[in-house]
């Protein structure tokens, strides 16, 4: 398949034109786009040493690369953040939650989400899916969650999400990237924040993105590895 039908097959499916504005979406620089391409590589983040340069073989990446890499790299980011079934939409998924809106109106992104369980059966499904989770301003385990926002990736270093999640009401918002000042920021507003971590919370999304790949009948290698070493 030629790489100028894979991109349109990818834009069609998550519209570059959905993305945040200054997002850095697409390639990064100028390819052949009648070459003939047989593999995908996908990954979170593309280091210098993946960028071996390899025939046939299109790399997608969900966090922009920080070089113009030699293989062809496509990067898909807040598109699918924002998408109907894209990367919220799967951490929700796979937390057990069901999604009822979006958390901020504004851009879409995050979502908000019905839990009607307690805060000890919401927090067992979290450790089973994740690990390195840090908790801010915790519940009583027999407390009831109501409603729940899940931001994948970034959510807990923005204070106006956290102001948001108040605003919203919502008992709980899970996101990663935890900063002490939105920490604090929880504590007086009492929110309570689930941190799973950048990579973390993304990666269910990286793989519900290989499922789309893979309509395309093309040899797909998902690659997930993370940036940072996690001291244990």
């Amino acid at each position: 398949m030629k790489l100028k039908e894979i991109i349109e097959f990818l834009n069609e499916k998550i519209p570059k034109s959905l993305a945040l504005d200054n997002d850095e979406v697409g390639f990064k620089k100028d390819y052949d786009l009648d070459q003939e391409i047989k593999y995908i590589k996908l990954y979170m983040d593309l280091l210098p040493h993946h960028d071996v340069h390899c025939e046939d073989t299109l790399i997608i990446t969900h966090h922009p690369p920080l070089f113009a890499p030699k293989t062809p790299t496509y990067t898909i980011h807040s598109n699918w953040d924002i998408i109907d079934g894209g990367a919220n939409d799967a951490l929700a998924e796979i937390l057990g939650l069901e999604v009822i809106d979006y958390f901020d109106d504004s851009t879409r992104i995050g979502r908000v989400c019905r839990s009607n369980r307690t805060f000890i059966d919401l927090k067992k499904t979290i450790m089973e899916k994740f690990t390195n989770v840090r908790i801010v301003n915790t519940l009583n385990d027999e407390d009831i969650v109501k409603e729940v926002g899940v931001i994948s990736g970034f959510g807990l270093k923005n204070p106006n999400y956290i102001r948001l999640a108040k605003n919203k009401n919502l008992n709980i918002l899970i996101s990663g990237d935890l900063t002490h000042e939105c920490a604090i920021l929880a504590e007086n507003l009492k929110i309570t924040l689930i941190d799973l971590n950048h990579h973390e919370s993304e990666v269910p999304g990286l793989y519900v993105l290989g499922d789309v790949l893979s309509e395309l009948d093309i040899d797909i290698e998902i690659i997930d590895e993370r940036p940072i070493e996690v001291l244990k």
